[in-house]
């Protein structure tokens, strides 16, 4: 049997192992040193396994009182996991559990994914299966939670918020809450979603021409069309155009002039958006660079004073109206295609797949075209050559780019 004196002298092993009091009742004690009081007991004829509570926490007195409740309830055929909560029971239910492992991951997150998986478990998870005791969620119970978001549709969402919950468990794992994830293996009960839908793009010059031929037609606000102009001549996501502001513009009037699109308005992680040495940096063709002139004068023609031409100059590129301080809508680029005619042809993420074909079919270097689109090269020697012959080459790219697209 155990005794206070065994559960204090208990030390670690390279493997867990188990000291055995009566009834079931056991000593865990796991390869960290961490310790904990478990119950092994029969139901529907299989053996089950039921955590209580983690050492010192909970004293080999209160282990012994709950084998005695489990027993019990095993008497008149009750589910020992559902029926009952040890008494730190709360701390050890799933939403608090799951809570737990958000705020652990949140340091290596972005604020915007954090809120994301959060809000998912708030809306999904939570209302089904928040208070059960964690070691009480089964399989059958997490599926049935994700077969509910399945009959709306969000095939998508029930895959990742299966995800999320089998994270929760691994979570659970290492701090010795629980001994499987049972979150694993629903993923094969899921229907699978849909194949992933590429982005409608136009891959040949001429048809890229027509389209923006076409948008210039389109009764649109101004600003639409030229952040249209933009976003097809340095082939960004349409979220940097949108948030483009005058004083990421370098050299302007000069002979190198260059976007710098901060890291923290990039598609980074986390850690990556807070050094300034992962800023993309966008060579301006001509064409870019008569765009965003053409701006400028009429944001001093249509200033106050000088004071208020300062203000714009500091703000918004593609401003919804001036001085406002609001970018222009998510979808009003993609808007503007779909009345130009050109609905299911090409989305304004479509521009960096026409970019990069277009460029690696008249032979550009593939190091060059990907870095070009902020991705990471694959082949890295090649694309550590002197930062400014990378950047010479990369404004030769998107003049040639350019030169295709827009007549000067």
């Amino acid at each position: 049997m155990l005794t206070n004196q065994a559960v204090k002298a208990a030390r670690p092993r390279a493997t867990s192992y188990k000291i055995f009091d009566t009834g079931g009742l056991h000593l865990y004690v796991a390869p960290t040193g961490r310790k904990s009081f478990r119950i092994k007991y029969r139901l529907g004829g299989k053996e089950q396994l039921l955590t209580i509570g983690a050492v010192p926490e909970v004293s080999l007195d209160v282990a012994r009182a709950r084998c005695d409740q489990v027993r019990e309830l095993l008497g008149r055929g009750e589910d020992p996991r559902i029926s009952t909560a040890a008494p730190v029971g709360k701390a050890r239910a799933f939403e608090n559990v799951a809570r737990q492992w958000h705020t652990h991951m949140r340091p290596r997150w972005t604020e915007v994914h954090a809120g994301d998986v959060l809000a998912s478990l708030e809306r999904d998870v939570f209302p089904a299966i928040g208070a059960m005791p964690i070691g009480a969620v089964t399989v059958p119970v997490i599926l049935h939670a994700l077969r509910v978001i399945e009959e709306r549709g969000s095939l998508v969402t029930a895959s990742r918020v299966r995800q999320r919950i089998s994270a929760v468990f691994a979570y659970a794992m290492a701090e010795d809450l629980v001994d499987q994830d049972p979150a694993a293996i629903v993923s094969r009960a899921l229907t699978p979603p849909a194949p992933a839908q590429h982005h409608a793009a136009l891959l040949e010059v001429e048809e890229a021409r027509e389209l923006l031929a076409a948008a210039e037609l389109v009764d649109v606000a101004p600003v639409v069309k030229r952040a249209s102009r933009f976003l097809a001549l340095t082939a960004v996501r349409s979220a940097a155009v949108r948030g483009a502001r005058w004083n990421e513009i370098e050299d302007l009037d000069g002979a190198a002039p260059l976007w710098r699109v901060p890291a923290a308005r990039m598609k980074l992680k986390a850690a990556k958006k807070l050094d300034t040495k992962n800023d993309h940096l966008v060579p301006l063709s001509r064409q870019a660079v008569a765009l965003l002139r053409e701006i400028r004068a009429d944001i001093h023609h249509g200033g106050e004073n000088m004071h208020q031409d300062d203000a714009n100059m500091h703000g918004l590129i593609f401003d919804r109206s001036a001085g406002a301080g609001k970018p222009i809508g998510e979808k009003s680029i993609g808007g503007l295609y779909d009345r130009a005619g050109f609905e299911g042809r090409h989305v304004p993420h479509g521009w960096r797949a026409s970019f990069s074909t277009v460029m690696n079919e008249r032979g550009a270097d593939g190091a060059d075209v990907e870095r070009a689109l902020a991705h990471t090269p694959k082949d890295k020697v090649k694309a550590a050559y002197d930062r400014s012959e990378r950047l010479q080459r990369q404004r030769d790219l998107f003049q040639e780019w350019a030169d295709l697209l827009v007549d000067l």
